[in-house]
């Protein structure tokens, strides 16, 4: 009797377990696109051409990355290295700018951000916990070149 309520629990324990998050990091480099912003104010969301700016992160098999942001036709960019983060919330994407840059999105003052994975395809920026816009980014899963 004790073998057989053995067995049924470790079954449950093997079809219970959760499966790896899914998150493929094999392919690189990989493109992370600005697809939709939102503001503090109720229905302020926008995207496509009609958001503020433009912007993308590349994301480097070396740990580095770039951002770059064009806003009125003036393109900027700003680079550094990046981790990734498995906390009991979630998935995170964090990056650590080589120096301060204006397009850094973040609530502290180190050159540092961080990102949310929603699902495999989408990352939330954490900039709208402190009053800044909500940017959702989704993977561009074609062939990226450098």
């Amino acid at each position: 009797m004790k073998q057989l309520l053995l067995g049924a629990l470790l079954l449950c324990i093997l079809f219970s377990c959760k499966k790896e998050d899914g998150f493929d990091f094999a392919q690189y480099p990989q493109k992370w696109q600005l697809v939709k912003m939102t503001g503090q104010i109720p229905n302020s969301e926008t995207t496509g051409a009609n958001m503020a700016w433009q912007e993308f992160y590349l994301l480097r098999a070396d740990s580095t990355f770039i951002k770059s942001r064009e806003r009125n036709g003036q393109v900027t960019e700003a680079s550094g290295s990046y981790t990734t983060v498995t906390l009991a919330d979630g998935k995170y994407l964090n990056l650590a700018y080589e120096t301060d840059n204006s397009i850094i999105g973040n609530c502290t003052p180190e050159p540092t951000e961080e990102l949310a994975f929603i699902s495999q395809d989408k990352l939330i920026s954490s900039w709208q916990a402190c009053d800044g816009p909500g940017l959702e980014y989704s993977r561009i899963t074609e062939k990226i070149s450098e």
